[in-house]
């Protein structure tokens, strides 16, 4: 296989944001460990299926994305894996169906190790985030609740991480608000990477704003919900600095809202998302969870040479 060929699957797979999914099942995974009085070797390993699992069904929905929109493309993004012809219509389908597959078969194998009987949760989730993938590329992203379908597949691999997590241990209140930060997040960088590629309106891009510092809030909510001595006293603390991460690339776009600036302050947030989860994770158990940002290295280095938006 051509340097250039495999330069369009990481391009159609936009391969550096996988490692936000890996991120994500990591918090949500940290903080049900951190809850259990003990975690064994077989909820570490149903752990790493659901990661496998994830990585495999955000893959996927990237290759059902450029898929829906390759007439669209053909006009405006004419350079993009499909309309260029580097890659064929064939090749897109079977790989979206392909890696749908094997996130499906990580699922229901997540759901195996360590139980005297089987449990279907990670499944059912893994068919959930299918179907809202789906449903998000093939209309609902052109609506004007594109956003929130958007980071409902957000929301969903949140809950993904936590179903090998018992319900006595973590309940569906405390659930609920943790993938409710990750998908309220979600929400405000999806509207703020709305118009990202031509001059955005600064009032959307302010109210989008609005949205992720919503999230933030929402987080330091979620520590009072924990039992005392939880995490580290460093959260807050750690929260603001991560606003400060996203927030001056969204800060520049909002004085000059061009596609440049928009997609920056967009690629930071996309990205920016190990650094929250990490930053969750550290809610539960302490600074041991900022070890979620060493997924941000590989994801930065191969992001030089493919596309995140």
């Amino acid at each position: 296989m051509t340097r250039d060929r495999l330069l369009a699957l990481a391009q159609l797979l936009r391969l550096p944001n996988v490692f936000t999914a890996f991120a994500d099942i990591a918090m949500a995974t940290a903080a049900g460990a951190a809850l259990l009085p003990s975690a064994p070797a077989s909820f570490w390993a149903a752990a790493t299926l659901l990661a496998m699992a994830s990585g495999c069904l955000y893959l996927a929905g990237m290759v059902w994305n450029d898929y829906f929109d390759r007439a669209e493309d053909a006009k405006a993004r004419p350079f993009r894996p499909i309309p260029s012809g580097r890659v064929t219509v064939r090749t897109t389908v079977l790989l979206g169906v392909g890696l749908f597959s094997v996130g499906l078969t990580f699922a229901a194998l997540a759901g195996l190790p360590g139980r005297a009987e089987w449990s279907y949760e990670p499944l059912r989730l893994a068919i959930a985030i299918l179907l809202a993938v789906l449903l998000y590329n093939g209309g609902l992203k052109q609506t004007g609740i594109g956003p929130v379908a958007m980071a409902s597949c957000r929301f969903l691999n949140v809950l993904f991480g936590l179903s090998i997590v018992p319900e006595a241990v973590f309940d569906t209140g405390l659930r609920i608000h943790l993938a409710g930060i990750v998908g309220i997040y979600i929400v405000g960088v999806t509207w703020f990477a709305r118009t990202e590629e031509g001059r955005s309106n600064r009032r959307q891009l302010i109210a989008a704003a609005s949205v992720i510092a919503l999230s933030l809030v929402f987080a330091l909510v979620l520590k009072a919900k924990l039992p005392p001595g939880s995490g580290t006293v460093l959260f807050p603390y750690l929260l603001v600095a991560f606003g400060f991460l996203v927030g001056r690339p969204v800060a520049r776009a909002i004085a000059s809202p061009g596609p440049k600036e928009v997609q920056a302050a967009v690629k930071r947030c996309v990205l920016g998302l190990v650094a929250f989860d990490a930053v969750l994770a550290t809610a539960f158990v302490g600074l041991p969870g900022l070890l979620i940002l060493l997924l941000l290295p590989p994801a930065l280095v191969i992001g030089k040479w493919v596309y995140s938006t």
